[in-house]
């Protein structure tokens, strides 16, 4: 049940994040189940009106209490870290610039990358912890080398692998991940034997701070005039209608276009700098070279290796070779072209079950076509 801990005997502290739901529940309480000294943390990171109490949401209200609850049902120390001003920071003014950049930004790998793996591992340490845990469904596996690696979640409909690309090996040293080799019915089962008050709770979705998937009221709110209407164009820059926000459209949309007549017509890019959206034919969508900026590597990859690679997070890995540049980034030439390659999502590389790393997306369309 408890996955790669032969170098932690029982009774050391462990510190576990606590978001509220059952996945992090069940790891705090299994680690007290098998002796450790089980120390709860929860961030609060924002509060955001109704995204308090939706259902759904994380790391606020509603979660913090039921975190809280978890814990006095264990008998385990709880905190609660007021981590707001940093999630604002480092997560939530990213994903704001990211959308009026044109892109489709990924928040939780922002927040894996900064405040959770960053900072709330900074205190686990600094509370005499000697490991942190979290509910996260990835697995660490030690090889014959003696080196940690990060593998798949052995459930690859729940794998979160994608989602901490950018941990960093002396990260990964310190973190655990004790659900990580489970499927998500067994997790709730332990939550049912164990009694936890959230066995039923349903899964989050979506955004945590983004009420009900509004991402552009979100990006209003902080930066009030965003929405700045444009054109709506074709792959030859024809006019064919006109938008109110670049903010509402991302690679591979095809509803809420407002273009009627014809063929099926799919987001292709968004220019920012014109503030133009380029539609075009779903074939127009594919493309065969990716390049990366902000790389960071679990385990060396060289040119022409095979790798297989996400290009967003419910997509199946598929085959492709990486190819470095000068500039300290990096190409993936896909074997087969793939469609819906959108700016600001991340590229991660596997070799089999090992996340080897990866690094965000930033080509468009034509920096695609021209690289081809």
């Amino acid at each position: 049940m408890t996955p790669d801990f032969s170098d932690i005997e029982p009774g050391a502290r462990i510190v576990v994040a606590m978001s509220g739901g059952v996945d992090s529940s069940v790891t705090a309480a299994v680690l007290a189940e098998a002796g450790y000294d089980v120390v709860g943390i929860t961030l609060q990171l924002y509060d955001h009106g109704a995204a308090v109490t939706r259902p759904g949401s994380c790391c606020a209200g509603q979660d913090i209490m039921d975190a809280r609850r978890v814990a006095s049902m264990l008998d385990i120390p709880h905190y609660v870290l007021d981590y707001e001003s940093r999630f604002r920071e480092d997560v939530i003014e990213d994903f704001v610039d990211s959308y009026l950049a044109g892109e489709t930004p990924i928040p939780c790998v922002r927040c894996n990358q900064t405040v959770k793996f960053r900072d709330l591992l900074v205190r686990a340490k600094e509370l005499g912890a000697a490991a942190m845990a979290t509910g996260h469904y990835v697995q660490r596996v030690r090889n014959a080398n003696g080196r940690v690696e990060m593998h798949r979640g052995a459930d690859h409909k729940r794998d979160q692998s994608y989602f901490l690309f950018a941990t960093t090996q002396e990260q990964l040293e310190f973190l655990r991940f004790p659900i990580g080799n489970l499927p998500k019915d067994v997790v709730r089962a332990h939550a049912e034997r164990l009694g936890l008050t959230v066995a039923d709770k349903p899964d989050s979705q979506d955004i945590c701070f983004v009420p009900e998937g509004g991402y552009a009221s979100v990006v209003e709110r902080f930066r009030p005039g965003a929405l700045e209407a444009g054109e709506i164009v074709d792959l030859e820059g024809n006019v064919l209608g006109q938008h109110k926000g670049i903010i509402n459209y991302t690679v591979g949309q095809r509803r809420g276009l407002g273009i009627g007549g014809g063929d099926p017509l799919y987001v292709i890019a968004v220019e920012a700098d014109q503030h133009r959206v380029v539609v075009g034919p779903k074939e127009a969508l594919l493309g065969e070279r990716v390049v990366l900026k902000e790389l960071n590597w679990l385990a060396a990859v060289d040119d022409d290796t095979g790798i297989t690679v996400k290009l967003r997070s419910q997509t199946n890995p598929v085959p492709a070779t990486l190819l470095r540049h000068g500039d300290g980034n990096a190409e993936v030439i896909l074997q087969t072209p793939q469609g819906g390659i959108a700016p600001g999502q991340a590229c991660v590389a596997y070799a089999g079950e090992r996340l080897m790393g990866g690094g965000w997306i930033t080509n468009s369309r034509k920096e695609t076509a021209n690289a081809a």
